[in-house]
């Protein structure tokens, strides 16, 4: 996100050509932007780790089209280890509903309704916004589309943001991927010993007042959807604290106002709070969760830079 040209250009691979021409750039990149519309259209958006890497991979062969082959080979010799990585975290977070251990589930429950004054936030917002009866096939308003838009993000963002420091700053590249994979699996530690039911599970459960899982409402009359290719049917409807939605957008607006320096960098810090809304109005997460999330990104970013001034030598003037 940050370097001087002679940072970027230092930490470019070996077998990258000094220029990109503009001409086969913007053909390649709008054969390659058809093709993954089309994809999208017929199949859905590419949601899974595995298929997010692959169209990631020809994004970057697409960008470098006069690139030779051995540097864009190398996408998948630096990608492979994260990449697995975080199909073992998603194989792994699947499994551990199965170990037996209690669901915790009046906690959060006192939390948010002492926070939302004797009524959970969820609640609330479902009974101001969500329309009566609230119903996942109801017509969706515009901020359902800008809410079901955002929540939808989080399974691309993190990674996109990696392909293009991959691209721009291999360094960069690196400490954001070790960003990334700790919060998941910090993420996947705490969900393995404090398994914990989300709003709409303590609803169905008779714990919490009526609330509905509206998540993907807002793309009911776009006909838009999310596709799984690898990954699909895995996941534990009792990973929720923290909340990795809102981790993740926390640690992506912390780490660009932490390292770009236009002053619109702070305009990030809506991302977080776009996708707290979402989570907590779609009965996915409690606010605790996400307040949960957001200290979780903070330990991650404060950890990783402890790590690396300990660690890593000082790039040579």
């Amino acid at each position: 996100m940050t370097g001087t040209a002679e940072d970027t250009t230092r930490s470019a691979p070996p077998g990258l050509p000094p220029t990109t021409s503009r001409g086969p750039r913007a053909l390649a990149m709008a054969v390659y932007a058809v093709l993954l519309v089309l994809w999208s259209e017929l199949l859905g958006i590419p949601n899974d780790t595995v298929q997010v890497f692959v169209w990631l991979w020809l994004g970057t062969i697409a960008w470098n089209v006069q690139a030779p082959w051995r540097y864009h080979l190398l996408f998948l010799r630096d990608w492979s280890l994260p990449v697995i990585g975080l199909v073992v975290y998603f194989y792994s977070r699947g499994l551990t509903d199965e170990l037996g251990l209690p669901v915790h589930v009046r906690m959060p429950i006192t939390v948010d309704e002492w926070l939302g004054g004797g009524v959970t936030p969820t609640e609330r917002l479902q009974d101001a916004w969500c329309g009566d009866p609230c119903l996942r096939e109801s017509p969706p308003r515009w901020y359902d589309v800008v809410l079901t838009t955002v929540y939808a993000s989080h399974f691309l963002t993190g990674l996109t943001i990696a392909a293009v420091l991959w691209v721009r700053n291999r360094t960069q590249w690196v400490r954001w991927m070790r960003r990334f994979l700790a919060i998941n699996f910090g993420a996947l530690v705490i969900y393995v010993v404090y398994p914990m039911a989300p709003p709409w599970m303590a609803s169905e459960q008779g714990y919490l007042g009526e609330v509905t899982r509206i998540t993907g409402r807002g793309w009911a009359d776009l006909g838009l959807g999310r596709f799984d290719l690898v990954l699909q049917g895995v996941g534990n409807p009792v990973a929720a604290m923290p909340s990795l939605h809102a981790g993740i957008t926390f640690l992506v607006a912390l780490y660009g106002v932490g390292h770009l320096r236009t002053r619109w960098r702070w305009l990030l810090l809506l991302y977080p709070l776009l996708m707290s809304v979402a989570l907590v109005y779609y009965a996915e997460h409690y606010v605790v969760d996400v307040v949960a999330g957001g200290l979780l990104a903070g330990l991650v970013l404060a950890g990783s830079t402890w790590w690396e001034r300990r660690h890593e030598r000082p790039t040579p003037a």
